[in-house]
């Protein structure tokens, strides 16, 4: 007996009928929702993790391990990643500095709670093993470069210390002569203070400490009592907006600035609310929509010319980025919310403003 194997044709034109038939079924989602549900992590998927650690460092400040899914491009020490995170039925986007070593199979950001701090405080108090967490790739220049420099000094204060580890976890070059000078209230507040404490013991590193609570505020007039040879290295550093201000001050008058990197973090407060003005950016165009008309309404309606599909949220014909600001899924009525430079993608067929935003078109 013979075997005639199916024409190309044949299974490709069976392979549609299911497909369509699925997705007649499935309405209004598709079936790579289902997929999205069965396996999170697929590399066609948005880029996600899963959260599969939380390693306390201090009272207030955790290790989060995630594992990305497979369209996780790596990065580079120093660098930072976006990650967007439900709190209380909004999605909320940070950037927090990758801690891990870049061999590892999955990735790690160090975080420390803030006063009113809505993310943080989430990840340091609430945050639970196995939670699905968006991400972004890693981005950022704040890095050593391809060669490291001969002599490093890293200054650092709290949270400010996570970039600097990034690199130190990462640093396999012995020939550099690194000089840590880290500042926190106490002792037991240095984030990964056995780590540093450590390295200094092994000879890696040169660690200073500031206690403040007991030494004051770093004083940045007096560095070089600490730092003798200060203009001979590359300097990176991360902390408060005013350390940072004075250290680039000093650097300037010394004549030195190029010698200088700083990393900084400034983050946007966003409050939800039910409608707001929507900017239409490329066009320079500005409504004001309520919290039940969809973007693409309002932008349509005030002559900006709006991507579109089914009009339903079933083709993603509509998607736009959402450059910042808040806006309410109109069939779930969760909110999603991005800060300037996340970009985050939106369908603007079934998402209304929840506040002020900014539409990228």
């Amino acid at each position: 007996m013979t075997t005639t194997a199916p024409r190309p044709t044949t299974v490709g034109a069976l392979r549609a009928r299911v497909i369509r038939f699925a997705e007649r079924v499935t309405t209004p989602l598709v079936p790579a929702d289902y997929l999205d549900v069965i396996d999170p992590l697929r590399s066609s998927a948005d880029l996600r993790g899963r959260i599969v650690a939380l390693n306390p460092e201090t009272r207030d400040a955790v290790s989060v391990v995630i594992k990305p899914g497979r369209g996780w491009r790596g990065h580079t020490p120093g660098q930072y990643v976006r990650i967007g995170i439900d709190v209380d039925g909004v999605r909320q986007w940070r950037a927090y500095s990758l801690t891990s070593k870049t061999t590892d199979d999955t990735i790690a950001v160090t975080v420390k709670a803030i006063p009113d701090g809505k993310v943080s405080n989430h990840l340091v108090r609430r945050a639970t093993v196995g939670t699905i967490v968006q991400l972004d790739q890693a981005a950022g220049d704040f890095t050593l470069g391809v060669q490291p420099p001969p002599k490093i000094l890293f200054l650092t204060a709290g949270s400010g210390v996570t970039p600097a580890m990034g690199m130190l976890r990462n640093l396999t070059d012995a020939s550099s002569d690194v000089v840590v000078v880290h500042s926190a209230p106490t002792a037991d507040d240095v984030i990964f203070g056995g780590e540093l404490r450590m390295m200094a013991r092994e000879g890696r590193i040169r660690l200073v400490e500031k206690h403040t609570d007991t030494d004051g505020m770093l004083d940045v007039a007096t560095l070089d009592d600490l730092v003798d040879d200060l203009a001979d290295r590359q300097t990176w550093a991360c902390g408060p907006a005013g350390m940072l201000d004075a250290l680039e001050m000093r650097w300037a008058a010394d004549g030195i600035a190029e010698r200088l990197h700083t990393e900084r973090f400034r983050p946007t407060v966003i409050t939800a609310g039910d409608g707001g003005s929507v900017s239409f950016t490329k066009t320079g165009t500005v409504v004001e929509a309520t919290g039940a008309e969809t973007l693409l309404d309002a932008g349509e309606a005030a002559g900006v010319l709006m991507p579109s599909g089914c009009r339903m949220g079933v083709c993603f014909g509509c998607v736009v980025p959402l450059r910042q600001g808040a806006v309410r899924d109109l069939r779930t009525g969760d909110v999603t919310t991005a800060t300037p430079g996340d970009n985050v993608q939106i369908q603007t067929c079934v998402s209304a403003a929840a506040g002020s935003c900014d539409i990228d078109l």
